[in-house]
């Protein structure tokens, strides 16, 4: 993992279980996004995109089960055990992963200002999402 900032830290989490874990880069402020479409406001997840080189699965990845709908293109991810998606491969931003705010470790989490997205209307507000996985430099 390659800090995007000198003031990134390694933020760990994981799913409910503790089957699958992660870690991502992340400042001690950051920015989550709330969508509205169909499955994350179904499940409640709240998004922190970051590049590839900023995140890494520590352990677990044989208990993950995929899922994709509409395009195919999104690459859900759920712990096979619980069923939680701690983090998944987004269709906005396939060059890096978007982690559930919700699955960060409470010792680890930074402080999170949340911002709403209008997924339901995903064609005309994607691209706004895009520069958040590119990696630095």
């Amino acid at each position: 993992m390659r800090a995007r900032t000198a003031e990134d830290q390694i933020r760990s989490g994981g799913c409910h279980c503790g089957a699958v874990r992660f870690a991502a880069l992340l400042p001690d402020r950051i920015i989550a996004h709330a969508c509205n479409c169909s499955i994350c406001e179904k499940s409640g997840f709240l998004h922190i995109i970051v590049p590839e080189c900023a995140f890494r699965i520590v352990s677990g990845a044989e208990n993950l089960s995929e899922y994709r709908f509409n395009t195919g293109q999104a690459q859900h991810l759920f712990c096979k055990t619980c069923g939680v998606k701690a983090f998944y491969r987004p269709r906005s931003n396939p060059d890096g992963w978007s982690v559930n705010a919700h699955c960060l470790d409470a010792e680890t989490r930074p402080v999170i200002d949340i911002e709403p997205f209008d997924g339901r209307n995903w064609e005309a507000n994607a691209r706004a999402l895009a520069h958040l996985s590119r990696e630095p430099g």
